[in-house]
């Protein structure tokens, strides 16, 4: 074979993997087209706080270079100008976005952010799970009429030196303290997999120094209230551990017209628990038993209902109790058990278990977990402004909805049908695109027109 010849196919090659790089990049811009129109009219509710005549870059394009910091996985501020900022065709394809030279750099980012009102890009976020839920995106995966959402608080930062005056904090058993920084999340989970950003409660001290520390609890009752006025008619089932599970979460929820399932531990609510053991005790209890289940397990379920519950304040609650206990082909048996104001019976129990309670951990796996341990660098202090600092979490969560309706959606499985071995292989491939496409600016924008429609997959 002569050198001709070599040449032709290396051209060939090239011409492949350009076509398929192509082909992600339509993805990722229809993606993003079809559900939020463009960048500038996603972060449409943000000001800009700078002066008008001393502006290089808009703030669209300052809030997109974050959000593409964390979908492509770079981890730090700094990787901006070494992986993008320093690439003519990344520089082409924003420039097709935004109409400028390059990318904004890492410290402009950080500039920018410190001044920004963190409740209107947290409005952001609202506004892309409003607008899918507006579409009926999500609605095939609604329980009993319901959008299921799970809160849960996790660790973000963590330092040896107080970071700022907010920081919370907690005395080791070797004298030293710990400065950190928790958030609590409210986020819209699915069975298929999705784990949506809905609303954030940063969890920190309070200015005034007389005050007691803050915490997840208080957090929570901030967060459903600041829930219920974004949505105030929106159908939905609270997924909540046990550290929840008391008189004003009960009170609240129904003041909303809300449903709720709550994880019930053996250490939790000691009067529900002495009530439970003297209807067992009794052999007081609806059973059904379901072979085959999620997990090819046999699933026996019981549940009480009209169980009451008297709080600190001499308020009496009424809800139900649902146990599900599972046991896998090997003979190992898993239990849980939940309170829920839904009214269990043996034609629901299973799907409020299945469908319902168990999606809980959604938040974990696909949530945090995914944010901390699969690339997003979800602890890493991208600023130490307490400001900038709150603006690069929101994005990154921006970032991870984009992804998931991304990764989820048919256009990707059309585009690329052989698949790919990871969210990281995925993530790897999107990088290498948007850094070696041999796309116009003019070429680019072109990528989001057509006729096309989107289905998410059911796993």
């Amino acid at each position: 074979m002569n050198s001709t010849n070599l040449l032709e196919i290396d051209l060939q090659l090239a011409e492949a993997a350009w076509r398929k790089q192509t082909e992600l990049l339509r993805s990722l811009s229809q993606t993003l087209g079809h559900y939020f129109r463009n960048w500038q009219s996603l972060f449409e509710p943000v000001t800009d706080w700078r002066q008008p005549n001393m502006i290089t870059y808009p703030l669209a394009s300052v809030l997109t270079t974050g959000v593409l910091m964390h979908l492509f996985r770079l981890t730090a501020r700094r990787a901006i100008n070494f992986k993008l900022r320093q690439n003519g065709p990344s520089q082409a394809k924003f420039a097709g976005w935004f109409a400028v030279a390059t990318l904004p750099h890492g410290d402009t980012l950080n500039y920018v952010f410190r001044g920004l009102a963190v409740r209107e890009v947290q409005q952001v976020v609202c506004r892309m799970v409003a607008t899918l839920i507006r579409k009926k995106v999500l609605d095939r995966w609604r329980l009993f009429g319901h959008f299921l959402v799970a809160i849960d608080g996790t660790g973000v930062l963590s330092f040896r030196e107080r970071h700022c005056p907010a920081c919370l904090t907690r005395n080791l058993k070797n004298g030293t303290t710990v400065y950190y920084h928790p958030v609590l999340e409210a986020k819209l989970v699915t069975a298929n997999g999705l784990a949506l950003s809905l609303m954030t409660e940063f969890i920190e001290n309070p200015r005034q120094p007389q005050q007691k520390q803050d915490c997840e609890l208080k957090a929570f009752y901030r967060l459903i209230t600041r829930l219920k006025a974004q949505f105030p008619r929106l159908p939905l089932c609270l997924l909540l551990d046990g550290l929840y599970a008391g008189g004003p979460t009960f009170q609240r929820c129904e003041a909303h017209a809300w449903r709720y399932l709550i994880v019930l531990t053996a250490t939790d609510l000691p009067q529900v628990q002495a009530s439970l053991a003297f209807l067992e005790a009794q052999g007081v209890s609806q059973v059904k038993q379901t072979p085959g289940g999620p997990t090819n397990s046999t699933q026996t379920f019981q549940w009480w209902t009209a169980l009451t519950y008297r709080d600190s304040h001499a308020t009496q609650h009424t809800f139900h109790v649902i146990r599900c206990q599972e046991t896998s082909p090997a003979g190992q048996t898993s239990t849980w058990q939940w309170l829920t104001n839904y009214f269990p019976t043996q034609h629901n129990v299973a799907p409020l278990a299945n469908q319902g309670g168990r999606l809980r951990w959604k938040i974990e796996n696909e949530g945090f977990n995914v944010q901390k341990n699969g690339g997003y660098a979800l602890e890493h202090p991208f600023s130490h402004d307490e400001n900038a600092g709150k603006i690069f979490y929101l994005l990154l969560q921006i970032a991870h909805t984009l992804f998931q309706l991304l990764q989820k959606g048919s256009l990707l499985h059309q585009a690329c049908p052989q698949g790919f071995g990871s969210a990281q292989d995925l993530v790897f491939k999107l990088l290498e695109a948007w850094r070696n496409a041999p796309l116009t600016p003019a070429g680019f924008r072109q990528l989001a027109e057509g006729c096309f429609q989107i289905r998410l997959a059911d796993t």
